[in-house]
């Protein structure tokens, strides 16, 4: 079981994962003022490329 798994695990599932991911991304957002929207998503996408199962 792989460090991808395991955070997938530890959030319940995919569903879990797009959540905590979504929560992550909309917290940096508000921090930056939206300056960084453009690396947030891509960073987020990556990550649930990463992470993701669908």
């Amino acid at each position: 079981m792989g460090i991808a798994d395991k955070a997938k695990d530890a959030v319940g599932g995919e569903k879990g994962s797009d959540a905590a991911l979504d929560k992550g991304a909309n917290l940096a957002d508000d921090k930056t003022g939206g300056k960084h929207a453009d690396k947030i998503d891509k960073g987020q996408d990556a990550l649930d490329g990463k992470i993701g199962s669908e």
